[in-house]
């Protein structure tokens, strides 16, 4: 079963006239997975015996014995859950995440769990101890990460939707990079339980589709108030898909002058192609500022690290995961698991959070980040105080090759610079296709104040509507 001609109510209607079982739908997944992954390395893992539940009821959730695939930091009951890590490699958890309780009450299908970097740290899906992830489009590019394999799965037509997690633009960078739709909701939107913690104030869990609605299908299912999260909000969840084919007469968009100036030539072109689009519909075009730009990246990565820090301090080679042979005492036991059980990336940013919390550069590093996160919000809240949505590049250059920037931290760091903010201030961001550049995708993102996600949806869905991204083919899958 490839879904690359199929979406979410094409699905259901072949599953509600019986044209298609989900019986035969989870197999015939599982079975496409199997032989195209070999490709891809999408996926960390797959359930052979993936099935769906039963009494489906196919006119109550459009979800129903829908497959869905599943970045491997959201917790699954009874199915591996690694984060990618070594340290990891054989835990098996005891509960579900509340995500995925939410989609197995609407009926959805497990197929498997997704590549990543580990940890979600990282921006390539390099990073990661089963190996990296390739690019649909390009088998030696990057598909882009931490959520690269959910992107590169749903862009090869493996699943129709799949579950990733944003911490720094972990979403909506590939896809970017994959030429499919994926979008980060406002923090609080989505419950964080049972998700692997990375940076417990930036981390959101969200959906990559290849179609707009698809997106707003799932996020209706998984939104929403949890006991388990007091971060959660209790607001009413609107239905998405109600924003879908709106028109978008008289809709404010701010175009940040910071974000057109990051990206250059073609890449430009394509994106002022999109913009000029919302215009001639009838859309208000504002050029702005989002003056504090400049410091997001060294911002996030002082609070990002520092976070991780703190939420990977659990990891001791004692509760659960990998723990180090040869110890001699407890110390031994500590130093050894978690230095064999770590990867590179990872040390790293431990390292640089554990230096910023420290008692002689707490009040030079973190508290300094924290204020520039206070001002990086003030700069969002001035602009949607006169506008409805922000737009602009997801990226700064399409998905780069395999290997090129793994061992220069500092030019992969800087690859979020223009996803990081919506991180810092809370807010639901989403990048759609927006054409290609020298044969690989680029992404537009859609930006809007806090619980707004209504807005992300209608001017991402015109944008799927007037370059019809979706009927293209990923190049790098064809014989």
């Amino acid at each position: 079963m490839n879904y690359l001609n199929e979406n979410i109510d094409s699905l259901n209607k072949k599953l509600a006239s019986g044209d298609l079982s989900a019986d035969k739908l989870a197999k015939d997944t599982v079975a496409n997975i199997k032989d195209t992954d070999k490709k891809l390395n999408a996926w960390i893992t797959v359930l052979a015996d993936a099935k769906p539940a039963e009494n489906l009821d196919y006119s109550k959730s459009k979800l129903a014995g829908i497959p869905i695939a599943i970045k491997d930091n959201i917790i699954t009951n009874g199915v591996k859950t690694t984060a990618a890590s070594h340290i990891l490699y054989n835990y098996m958890p005891m509960y579900d995440a509340t995500v995925i309780s939410k989609l197995k009450k609407a009926g959805a299908t497990f197929v498997g769990k997704t590549n990543m970097d580990e940890f979600a740290m990282g921006s390539s899906t390099e990073h990661s101890y089963y190996g990296a992830t390739h690019n649909p489009w390009n088998l030696d590019k990057v598909p882009g990460g931490s959520s690269g394999g959910s992107a590169a799965a749903v862009a090869s037509g493996q699943v129709v939707a799949a579950l990733g997690s944003d911490t720094g633009g972990s979403i909506r960078q590939p896809a970017a990079f994959n030429g499919i739709f994926g979008i980060k909701p406002t923090y609080g939107r989505v419950s964080r339980w049972g998700l692997i913690a990375f940076g417990s104030s930036l981390d959101q869990i969200g959906v990559m589709t290849k179609r707009v609605k698809d997106s707003a299908e799932v996020l209706n299912v998984i939104a929403g108030a949890d006991d388990h999260d007091s971060t959660v909000s209790t607001r009413e969840v609107p239905d998405f898909t109600k924003f879908i084919g709106q028109d978008v007469k008289g809709l404010r968009v701010a175009v940040p002058k910071e974000y057109m100036e990051a990206v250059s030539g073609e890449m430009r072109e394509v994106i002022q192609k999109q913009i000029d689009a919302l215009k001639d519909a009838g859309a208000v075009i504002n050029e702005v500022s989002l003056p504090h730009t400049k410091y997001v990246v060294p911002d996030y990565y002082i609070i990002a690290s520092s976070e991780a820090s703190s939420n990977l301090q659990r990891y001791d080679g004692i509760r659960y995961g990998y723990r180090a042979k040869d110890t001699k005492n407890l110390l031994d036991v500590y130093v050894k698991s978690r230095s064999e059980g770590f990867g590179t990336e990872v040390k790293r940013r431990i390292m640089l959070g554990s230096f910023a919390l420290s008692a002689g550069s707490y009040d030079r590093f973190f508290r300094q980040a924290a204020k520039v996160r206070t001002l990086i919000c003030d700069d969002f809240d001035k602009i949607f105080a006169e506008n409805d949505v922000i737009v602009g590049p997801t990226t700064t250059e399409p998905a780069f090759d395999i290997g090129s920037e793994v061992s220069d931290p500092i030019k992969m760091y800087n690859n979020d610079i223009l996803t990081i903010s919506a991180n810092l201030a809370g807010i639901p961001a989403a990048s759609v296709p927006a054409g290609l550049v020298d044969g690989m995708p680029v992404g537009l993102q859609v930006m809007a104040k806090r619980f707004d996600e209504g807005n992300v949806f209608k001017t991402a869905d015109f944008i799927e509507r007037t370059n019809k991204f979706y009927k293209k083919t990923p190049t790098g899958m064809e014989d």
